[in-house]
């Protein structure tokens, strides 16, 4: 079995020189505001505005919702699973990405992947050991960690096994089912380097055999398990207790979770109970039969730890019908596991031709980044792609180039270019 996380390289295309406001002013000229019915709208204008129904009625009192839910009308963004699972305590949902905003994912929204169900889980009796090869074991309470230094940091959370149903060709799913084993929470804990410095250390004995590892199990039924490169993480990886501002919740891993930035899903293990420093990788269930990917020659790859640059287009995207031709705003995510997303490039036409799309903001380290294309659709079939560089000039490939260097043998770390089609209905379909 070969060890490798050499990411697949391939060069990226150079970017088209149009620029957003030639674009803009020809959508002007070729009488977009006319193809709306400007005429209709300035009438409306002219009536007087009538006061809505809802400024006629006292609205709900303040705390008839203690905590917070959508509104009702938003009762269909909800998370989804992409097929029957035949144990309940085993299976996933998934992120309703094309119906979301920004880059932040609400609690309620993020994606779930389970082995062993949700743990019922006793804050005040829950304890994180800190063992092995350290010079001062110690176990934790939860008052111990959040009386320690906290650190707040925005990452993504993706399982590897994420647009697995796009191996084979288009699956014909939306987005939510391609693409939502994603999430992008801020985060908020302890360094795993403060929690080793409470312990003394890392003890010599550690470096026998190369350098350390570090073992990190859950306390679900399944007792999630994986051995994690101490030196790769070092520095990055927290032990978390809440999520965008609150606790986390039981699904996401509470009352404690280890967090390691730009790593496959699985290994930032929930409900986390203890962490062993150890001298070579443990070969654990779920780094042996689980989470490697068979290649075409039969050798596999192990311990492929980082998500490598990704991208898709959520709006327009599958389920989604254009109305209208004229001017649309091409919008979706970019991310990167092994650091920040460069540039992104839009295709309308298949990829014969691709054009810079605008980031929104400064790209942040191994988080999801939003871009933006301005597009005019005139009504022809078109098909719509987006491609991501990263900062470490990785460029994300076609599915013939990742199928050409690792076969069709795996269900994990799939990271090729996703192509929508638009018909000329404006119907938008995964074809």
């Amino acid at each position: 079995m070969s060890q490798s996380n050499t990411p697949l390289n391939l060069p990226p295309d150079p970017p088209s020189s149009r620029s957003r406001r030639r674009l803009l002013g020809r959508l002007a000229a070729g009488g977009l505001v006319a193809s709306q019915g400007a005429a209709a709208a300035a009438g409306e204008l002219l009536r007087p505005l009538e006061a809505a129904p809802s400024s006629r009625v006292p609205g709900a009192p303040v705390l008839e919702h203690p905590y917070g839910v959508p509104s009702p009308r938003e009762a269909g963004v909800v998370r989804r699973s992409a097929r029957q699972w035949p144990l309940p305590g085993a299976a996933s949902s998934m992120t309703p990405l094309a119906d979301l905003h920004g880059t932040i994912t609400p609690n309620g929204l993020v994606y779930e992947r389970h082995h062993g169900g949700v743990p019922d889980i006793d804050a005040d009796q829950h304890r994180l050991a800190i063992h092995g090869l350290v010079r001062t074991p110690k176990l934790f309470t939860m008052d111990d960690l959040l009386r320690l230094p906290a650190e707040s940091r925005i990452h993504f959370l993706e399982c590897s096994g994420n647009t697995g149903s796009e191996w084979n060709g288009p699956s014909g799913l939306p987005v939510q089912l391609t693409h939502g084993l994603l999430s992008c929470c801020e985060w908020t804990g302890v360094r795993l380097s403060t929690l080793l410095e409470e312990v003394g250390g890392v003890s010599a004995q550690s470096n026998a055999n190369g350098g350390a590892w570090l073992l990190a199990e859950g306390a679900d039924a399944a007792a999630m398990t994986r051995s994690l490169p101490l030196d790769r993480i070092l520095e990055r990886a927290l032990v978390v207790y809440a999520q965008n501002g609150e606790r986390l919740r039981p699904e996401n891993g509470y009352p404690l979770r280890l967090i390691v930035p730009g790593f496959e899903g699985n290994t930032n293990v929930k409900w986390l109970r203890r962490l062993k420093v150890v001298d070579a990788p443990l070969q654990t269930r779920e780094e042996t039969s689980k989470y490697t990917s068979l290649l075409a020659n039969g050798t596999a790859r192990q311990f492929v730890f980082e998500m490598d640059a990704k991208s898709v287009i959520t709006r327009p995207s599958p389920g989604h019908r254009l109305a209208t031709h004229g001017y649309y705003a091409i919008s979706g995510i970019a991310w990167s596991g092994r650091g920040t997303i460069r540039k992104v490039e839009v295709s309308t036409d298949g990829g014969a031709s691709w054009r810079l799309a605008r980031l929104d903001g400064a790209a942040r380290d191994r988080a999801l980044t939003r871009f933006e294309a301005d597009w005019r659709w005139d009504g022809a079939p078109a098909e719509i792609l987006s491609r991501a560089t990263d900062s470490t000039g990785y460029v994300q490939p076609t599915r013939a180039q990742l199928v050409a260097a690792r076969g069709l043998n795996s269900q994990y770390h799939y990271n090729a270019i996703q192509q929508w089609r638009v018909d000329a209905s404006g119907e938008v379909r995964n074809a």
